[in-house]
């Protein structure tokens, strides 16, 4: 627990740690959590019109297109494992409040060759719409190249 965590993200952050989740989210007594990784979690909770107003949400791994994913979300506060400094910065400019365990220049992909195909997809966005419309492309192409 960091000091000055509130209850529901010291909540969020021990379902994080100890229930083998990527996301995990706390408030209002409802707790949504998830095991898929990447942005599918975020997508997913916007595309069942749900937000996270009034919830602390505890990440894995924040970059900046789970960043802006957040600003639509409009979680209370956020905990990240491990965030980027494009992320970070996102979140910052939108008053989102962030702890976070590591500060990463940016997001590796998953095989560790270069960066989070997403973290690429919105490197120049500066705003949460138009980085929701390049996750949402930049997903369509991955789904279609994969057999």
């Amino acid at each position: 627990m960091q000091r000055g965590m509130s209850g529901n993200l010291e909540k969020a952050v021990a379902l994080l740690k100890t229930g083998g989740f990527t996301l995990a989210a706390v408030g209002g007594g409802d707790n949504i959590t998830s095991r898929e990784k990447g942005v599918k979690p975020l997508l997913n909770l916007l595309d069942g019109r749900k937000n996270l107003r009034g919830f602390s949400a505890a990440d894995k791994v924040i970059g900046k297109a789970a960043a802006f994913l957040y600003v639509l979300l409009s979680p209370e506060e956020i905990y990240a494992d491990v965030i980027s400094a494009p992320a970070l910065e996102v979140l910052e400019r939108y008053g989102i409040k962030i702890r976070y365990g590591v500060l990463a220049d940016a997001i590796r992909n998953r095989d560790n060759t270069g960066f989070c195909p997403m973290e690429t997809a919105v490197l120049n966005d500066a705003d949460p719409e138009s980085a929701l419309v390049h996750i949402r492309e930049k997903l369509r192409k991955i789904t279609a190249a994969s057999p």
